[in-house]
Order: structure tokens, then sequence, then C-alpha cells
């Protein structure tokens, strides 16, 4: 199975999300050798984008979800997100 890259999560959620801040971190290699490190990459995301003004921390997570969903089933194992809209700390 493939895994994704950092390169190809940050492609996708600056074409779908146009952050103003965006750093993908792939943790894969502090998985290697357990069970999950086979079925795709771990990744930490930290994103702030001016789409997540007014939502939920749940509405954020899902339109991250939505931009990577092709994916989640077959290359990304485990999807750890920061998610903030601009002026929030």
């Amino acid at each position: 199975m493939a895994h994704i890259t950092a390169a190809q999560v940050e492609a996708r959620l600056r074409t779908a999300l146009a952050p103003t801040r965006l750093a993908v971190h792939d943790d894969s290699a502090a998985h290697a050798g357990h069970a999950g490190a086979r079925e795709g990459s771990h990744l930490r995301v930290e994103v702030e984008s001016a789409r997540f003004a007014g939502l939920t921390r749940a509405a954020r997570h899902r339109l991250v979800y939505d931009a990577l969903s092709d994916w989640m089933p077959h290359g990304i194992h485990a999807l750890t997100l920061s998610v903030r809209a601009p002026g929030e700390s």
C-alpha cells in the first residue's frame, strides 16, 4: 500500500482550504514496527484558515477529512489535527 506523503497532503489542503498557515509533519518513522505502520502514513497537520471562522472544532476537522477522504482508508493511517481560524491562539 502506498503511503501518502506530507507534500501530497499539503498540496491538497492548500487547494481545499486556502490556509494562511499550514504545516504537515510526517511522523511515520516514529511508528515503524507497529501494525498500523503498514496501513499508511502517520501525519500531523497544523492549519490556519479563514474557512474555519465560526465553525466548531468538529466541523473544522470535517473540512480537513473531506479534503483527504479518498486517502483516509488507503494511504493515511493516522491524522492528528490542530485547526484554527486567523487570530485564534
